[in-house]
């Protein structure tokens, strides 16, 4: 709860105490008439100097009206509707303050149980330092119950971890040597040892700490909205009190219309509606950063994405084995492993994995940077890499990745590489379409042969093949108004200014941090695309409930104005009235946090 609303609320209620003891404990009237009076003009005063600064930031100040109830009911003499008031306004805020951070929960939970240490090992020690010290390729230990520190690779022990914090699956995943782990997960009941891959700066659980401190910082544009509601609102209010003046000739009818009329549904509804849907992402694995994001995700026409690690899983896996006469595809295939064995190479773990004969012992090994890799196998000379490496001769070179091969300088064939589609993404361009958004673009940097076909296998409409970054924001730029706004959804540096230039940027961040990650407007911390159409869902369903709950709030206010003009809601009565509709608006506000 925010200081100075905790104050003023508990200011609120010590007066109404003394006020209280005065008029009944006491018997004097004129004391508690001018207590209120004074400290109900001093508030009136304070929120004035809140209104002109929301006026100065750009935004309509609704607490106009609230500010006019107050004056109004103190002016006739209904000190104790200006109390009431008085308390409906001060505890909206600080109920606000309330339902707000108990709908970000999820995501406070996040930077509570962010990992501080690490414990570094060295020779036969291990020492605690902060994970700040840590650097790549030191060894850890993590104890049982620990968060990893940063992310890594597991050296020794075979574990179980939860990450549910990051990815919002709840199911624990099994670790073994070799196996990569996230900084923020859980570990089990056995100790292991990681060698870092990232710095703690650098690392998946610090990425999200950023993005939810960054998430927490932006403003709703939806709020503006809701001030965009309280104009018209303010200005009906005004009417009908003035209507109700003029036709009965009592100035009281003023301060019975504005009592009922009192703006706290628009204060409130909005706001906590979109911090509900921004904490009920985040319990889906989707980080969204602003209640913009959200906003603009609802009433998205258009998806593009990215190919590789987006619709693809981003892993070469060996296609096919193509040796020349006299060679088997067997033995070509174990000369290529054996020769790239040493290699760091994303393909040479492809070939290695793919090999199922025994790898041949290599010796002189050379790599050469983009090129490939050269190394002497029973005696003779096999490169292994681009055609141009490995031999002179002129061959067929085939329409995709691929390691060509050599020994004693005769080409002997070559291996290609196919990046696997993810299985989830037919049924996420289904449950697109489903949504009812009907441009579904892939802008790739990949050939035109190879998206085209993988489009068509996921069931995507329209395909940009041979793109660079530039090609891809002149792409997204030049899409028609009734295709807008846009969606773009990467993952690699190379997303990064075309997560920028859409309208709203999905990154899929569950690889750890990136550029695009720090770029786009929402992350998926999970390895699933079909996050994407989730939060589509949540977008629109948060929406739909931020513009009820403001509605439900308008709808009853005027009713509970138009009864007032007539003199039926005494002041008193009007501002209990009021506290029921505020209560009303913010838990109908509040749905938009559960999973329907």
């Amino acid at each position: 709860m925010k200081l100075t609303n905790y104050k003023r609320l508990w200011g609120v209620l010590g007066v109404g105490l003394i006020a209280l003891v005065c008029q009944f404990g006491l018997h004097q009237t004129r004391w508690a008439a001018w207590l209120v009076t004074i400290i109900g003009a001093l508030i009136a005063l304070l929120m004035f100097v809140d209104m002109i600064k929301t006026l100065r930031s750009g935004k309509f100040g609704v607490d106009l009206l609230a500010i006019t109830a107050v004056i109004a009911t103190l002016a006739v003499g209904e000190y104790w509707a200006a109390l009431i008031v008085l308390l409906m306004l001060t505890g909206g805020d600080a109920l606000e303050d309330f339902a707000a951070s108990r709908a970000n929960s999820e995501l406070q939970s996040l930077l509570e149980n962010s990992p501080q240490e690490a414990h570094l090992i060295t020779a036969d020690t291990v020492t605690a330092i902060s994970i700040d010290q840590v650097q790549v390729g030191q060894h850890l230990l993590v104890k049982p119950g620990e968060a990893i520190p940063v992310d890594g690779t597991v050296l020794t022990g075979t574990t179980t971890v939860d990450e549910s914090s990051l990815t919002g699956e709840s199911r624990p995943v099994d670790k073994q040597p070799a196996d990569p782990v996230m900084s923020g997960a859980v570990n089990g009941s056995t100790a292991i040892q990681i060698v870092a891959t990232q710095t703690a700066a650098n690392s998946q659980y610090q990425n999200i700490v950023r993005l939810v401190k960054q998430a927490e910082n932006q403003p709703a544009h939806f709020v503006r909205m809701a001030d965009r509601y309280a104009v018209p609102f303010t200005l009906g209010a005004y009417v009908i009190a003035g209507l109700a003046w003029w036709l009965s000739g009592d100035p009281v009818r003023v301060a019975e219309v504005l009592v009922v009329a009192s703006p706290c549904p628009l204060i409130l509804a909005a706001p906590i509606a979109l911090v509900s849907g921004m904490s009920r992402s985040s319990r889906n694995g989707i980080i969204v950063k602003t209640g913009t994001t959200l906003e603009k995700l609802a009433q998205v026409r258009s998806f593009a994405f990215d190919k590789t690690g987006t619709i693809t899983q981003g892993q070469l896996v060996v296609d096919q084995v193509l040796p020349q006469p006299g060679t088997t595809a067997e033995h070509l295939l174990q000369l290529a492993a054996s020769a790239e064995q040493q290699s760091n190479h994303v393909l040479a773990r492809s070939l290695l994995a793919a090999n199922t004969t025994t790898v041949l012992t290599a010796s002189d090994v050379a790599e050469t940077t983009a090129a490939g890799v050269q190394a002497t196998i029973d005696g003779q000379t096999v490169r292994a890499g681009k055609a141009s490496f490995v031999t002179a001769e002129s061959i067929d070179k085939v329409a995709q990745t691929a390691v060509y091969v050599s020994a004693a300088g005769t080409y002997l064939g070559c291996v290609t590489f196919t990046d696997r589609v993810r299985p989830e993404a037919a049924q996420t361009m289904q449950d697109l379409h489903g949504l009812g958004i009907d441009h579904l673009l892939m802008i790739s940097g990949d050939q035109p042969a190879i998206a085209q076909q993988i489009a068509q296998e996921v069931g995507i409409d329209r395909v940009h093949a041979d793109c660079l970054p530039a090609d891809k924001i002149a792409i997204l730029k030049q899409l028609p108004a009734d295709q807008r706004p846009v969606a773009m959804v990467g993952d690699g540096v190379n997303d990064a200014p075309s997560l920028v230039t859409a309208d709203v940027g999905i990154a899929m961040g569950a690889h750890g941090a990136t550029a695009a990650s720090e770029s786009a407007d929402a992350v998926v911390l999970k390895d699933d695309l079909t996050r994407v159409s989730t939060a589509v869902r949540i977008s629109r369903d948060t929406m739909r409930i931020a513009r009820q709950a403001v509605l439900i709030g308008i709808a009853i206010c005027t009713g509970l104005m138009l009864i007032a003009s007539f003199g039926i809601i005494p002041a008193i009565i009007g501002a209990l009235f009021q506290e029921a509709v505020d209560t009303i608006t913010i838990l109908y506000a509040l749905r938009a946090r559960t999973d329907r």
